[in-house]
């Protein structure tokens, strides 16, 4: 036995007992082990009865939901990609910790918890493809313990990850949980069933994956970048060099992934430094069981290792403690989140059975994309998906539905969710946007843009998003009952509602618009609008020559909204691409709806076709959108408005002005109280005036220009029923201010066939949409947070036969939804087939809302 490290010798005692509380070890009776340099721990048969019988229900209502997401992989590369560039797999995160991880799906990676995936600053990347796997060799007999020999139980529930090995004399169990928002903590647990003492080598190994992606090595993609282990007696490190990659990997050349055991280890790094192989033996006498702990930390900087380093040690010193707390932890999330749910081993119809599972999901999913404070995100949040390539950062609507479903289970959590995003309320004294006064931006990322002094490239400031922050806060409210979070939000929350009148009504008519902000996408240093025009050869105009450059090809680089008018008038090009268009598209959380012009070559040939007489110079005009510049008094630039008053932006505003108004009452300002709540009714009159057409019995959006003269309502323009139908029609009846007779005539189309009834219903534009199609984002695409807001729209006009119809339809057929798939992004509504991203968020958001508010109120 090499003398460098001292083995660790298991004292006779009472044979162990380990139980699976929920999702962990629970122990009584802790007994330490004095030879070792850090806690290990023998547990007595002796439990207290009545604790074993709470652990025994934990079990019972764990054991209901194993594997309601299937947690099993291989990763093979860093970029294991999947078609939509999500990272294959669906790895276990949890406390808003920066990595995650996978249970092994074959013998090649059993006895470690495959991956980790970790987020550098904005990307997830996996690093191996099982950085720790634990092989045990009986020191005696040289014979080796193969686990895929062995009868194994392999799964997940919500809080751990969970491995069971059974040989005839030895029992082998790993459980990982998470300690904090940095670590994670495996329990190793060992017994002894023999009747004879047994001499165990522990091994563990493992090594850095060496592909980049599908054609590259790591070192064809990053050459530069250096990876090294180094090692101690308790473990070691991995140190990852600086890279700066704008839109694969960012690293501050200080960000670290630690591993650290409460046994001593003798480590040997290969020259390379990419893998390791570390032992360490132990005495086990006859029915004796042993149990050690190892943490798992991944640390963005020098700043963050330091503070893991103390909290590694405090959770060695006392893992049980943290054991414990995840259990706890976890039954609170289960019992909030299912409400008055049906209990846990009754008997129940099938389809109640899988939509609890579903509820459950939800609640996995949004905790596995919560994100601790790091870098410029300066509150915890919920991140859209932390499998999809481009989502590791908190977006202002996004945000707003995850608080509104977080409110249930973890307040905590939905509060910070909401402040993370009015981190960045834009001030009147900002040295960037001082005119976005009351503004939120669209997205935050661990780094800030160029513009802000960083180097980030998801930082997103060209645009908001819709008014649903009342919404959330007022939910959040609901299940707390915390006035000092009403307190604390309100002068935010109409700052932000007046932003909206001031930087988005270019008519001043009290019907707002979706825009874009003043942005260097959107405009030049003058202020002119910027866009490219792609011009057929015989189209290049004299004008567009003059003022534009060439970009490549067939286009132009061009500002200034004379000619971008000219444009539009004449007709005269083949392709305009507007950022502005795209900030507006954004804006609306609807980023290509046909509403904003969206339409690819072939669908307005056949729009052409059918309304036009193929003139497609005719046809383009129905799709063309127009913007306006927004100035104040003295001329600032505020930003732009597209030519359109939207008819779900006015609904939510006038949502938003009685929530507005319910919190004025809550803090004792009536007179405020008064004022929101007749501007809101003033609105909802206004709203069914000015966007509902009396021939399809649909709600539109309205296209305007400075030229129009308002009726006798006060309503512009025309109303954009040639660019179809999508879900923003339903949006009156959502927030409750439609007519009676309005809301019948959208209940009909919502549920007729060829409109919106599809396999799975109420996708993003009617199958009679001109610009329909089932793979399009926004064009044709089921997405949840739409089928949420039509379901309770019909709900809350007394359809609610209806609307259970078509929620059945979509648990029925959405793919892998009531099965053990990931909650995806959107899906398709002809075959319910997964689309977009992985682990999505807002998705869960939304189920677990209809779950609590619609299906189980059913019930």
């Amino acid at each position: 036995m090499n003398p460098i490290f001292k083995p660790l010798v298991v004292k006779k005692t009472t044979i162990f007992v380990l139980t699976i509380a929920l999702i962990s070890c629970a122990a009584e009776n802790v007994i330490s082990n004095e030879t070792s340099n850090a806690k290990t721990e023998l547990v007595s048969s002796n439990s207290d009865k009545a604790n074993a019988d709470t652990a025994n229900a934990d079990i019972s209502a764990a054991r209901q939901f194993v594997d309601v997401i299937e947690r099993k992989g291989t990763p093979t590369k860093h970029k294991d990609y999947d078609s939509y560039q999500n990272q294959k797999f669906n790895p276990f995160f949890d406390l808003g910790a920066w990595h995650g991880f996978l249970l092994p799906e074959n013998e090649a990676t059993y006895g470690a918890f495959p991956g980790p995936l970790v987020i550098a600053e904005e990307y997830s990347l996996y690093i191996a493809q099982a950085l720790e796997q634990l092989h045990i060799k009986d020191s005696q007999t040289q014979q080796s313990y193969h686990l895929a020999e062995a009868e194994k139980t392999v799964y997940a529930q919500p809080g751990a990850l969970i491995q069971k090995f059974e040989f005839a004399d030895l029992t082998l169990m790993l459980t990982l949980q998470y300690a904090n928002n940095r670590t994670a903590l495996v329990t190793t647990y060992i017994s002894n069933k023999s009747a004879i003492s047994k001499q165990l080598q522990l091994s563990w190994q493992g090594g850095l994956l060496t592909q980049w992606d599908d054609k590259r090595s790591v070192q064809q993609a990053l050459p530069d970048w250096s990876r090294k282990l180094t090692s101690n007696e308790n473990g070691l490190t991995i140190h990852f060099g600086k890279v700066r990659d704008t839109w694969n990997i960012l690293t501050s050349g200080s960000s670290a992934y630690n591993i650290t055991r409460s046994v001593q280890t003798k480590t040997a790094i290969t020259a390379d430094s990419l893998s390791y192989q570390a032992i360490a033996p132990i005495t086990l006498d006859a029915r004796q069981s042993y149990a050690l702990y190892t943490t798992h930390s991944y640390v963005h900087n020098q700043q963050e290792a330091e503070q893991q380093q103390a909290l590694s040690t405090q959770i060695l010193d006392d893992p049980q403690h943290y054991i414990n707390a995840a259990r706890q932890r976890w039954q609170s999330y289960i019992t909030l989140g299912l409400k008055h749910g049906l209990t846990p081993g009754r008997q129940q119809e099938q389809a109640a059975v899988e939509q609890q599972k579903v509820a459950v999901k939800a609640i996995e999913t949004l905790t596995a994309n919560w994100r601790s404070a790091a870098g410029a995100l300066k509150h915890d949040g919920v991140t859209p998906s932390v499998t999809a390539r481009w989502f590791n950062g908190t977006w202002a609507w996004d945000s707003w539905k995850h608080a509104y479903a977080l409110a249930h289970f973890n307040n905590d959590l939905a509060k910070d969710n909401v402040r993370a995003m009015f981190d960045y309320q834009v001030n009147n004294n900002d040295p960037l946007r001082p005119q976005d006064d009351g503004m939120v931006i669209d997205a935050v990322f661990y780094n800030k843009d160029i513009a802000r002094g960083g180097d980030g490239g998801n930082w997103n400031e060209r645009n908001t998003k819709p008014p649903l922050a009342s919404w959330a806060v007022w939910e959040i409210y609901q299940a707390s009952s915390d006035l000092a979070f009403i307190k604390e939000m309100f002068p935010k929350l109409q700052r932000y509602h007046q932003w909206w009148y001031l930087n988005r009504d270019h008519n001043q008519n009290g019907l707002i618009e979706y825009g874009g902000n003043k942005h260097r996408y959107h405009n030049d240093s003058a202020g002119n609008i910027r866009f490219s025009v792609k011009f057929a050869q015989h189209q290049q105009s004299e004008l567009a020559l003059k003022h534009c450059q060439q970009a490549e090809q067939q286009w132009f680089n061009c500002s200034g909204m004379a000619l971008y008018q000219e444009l539009l008038a004449t007709g005269k090009y083949a392709e305009l691409d507007i950022g502005t268009q795209y900030g507006a598209g954004w804006e609306s959380g609807m980023d290509n709806a046909a509403r904003f012009g969206f339409i690819n070559a072939e669908q307005l040939q056949q729009y052409a076709k059918a309304n036009y007489q193929g003139n497609i110079e005719l046809a383009r005009k129905d799709w063309q959108v127009m913007f306006y510049q927004n100035k104040a008094a003295d001329g600032t630039l505020l930003g732009f408005s597209i030519n359109q008053e939207s008819v779900e932006l006015n609904a939510y505003l006038a949502k938003e002005k009685a929530l507005l108004a319910k919190m004025a009452k809550l803090l004792g300002n009536q007179q405020v109280a008064e004022e929101y709540q007749q501007a809101s009714a003033q609105l909802a009159v206004r709203v069914n005036q000015c966007f509902f057409d009396e021939n399809t019995g649909f709600y539109y959006d309205r296209k305007f220009s400075a030229a129009d003269q308002a009726d006798q309502h006060g309503c512009v323009g025309e109303l954009l029923t040639y660019r179809g139908r999508g879900p923003e029609g339903w949006s009156p009846l959502w927030a409750g201010i439609a007519d009676k007779d309005k809301a019948e005539a959208v209940k009909n189309v919502m549920l007729a066939a060829g409109e919106f009834n599809t396999l799975v219903p109420l996708g993003t534009a009617a199958v009679t949409n001109p610009a329909f199609d089932a793979d399009i984002y926004w064009r044709g695409r089921v997405w949840l947070d739409q089928v949420y807001f039509g379901l309770i729209a019909l709900d809350n006009y007394g359809y609610q036969l209806e609307a259970k119809a078509l929620a059945n339809k979509l648990f029925a057929n959405a793919q892998g939804l009531s099965a053990q798939g990931s909650i995806r992004e959107n899906y398709n509504p002809l075959t319910g087939q997964v689309q977009g991203a992985s682990n999505f968020s807002w998705s869960a958001a939304h189920l677990l809302m209809l779950y609590r508010e619609f299906l189980l109120a059913e019930k």
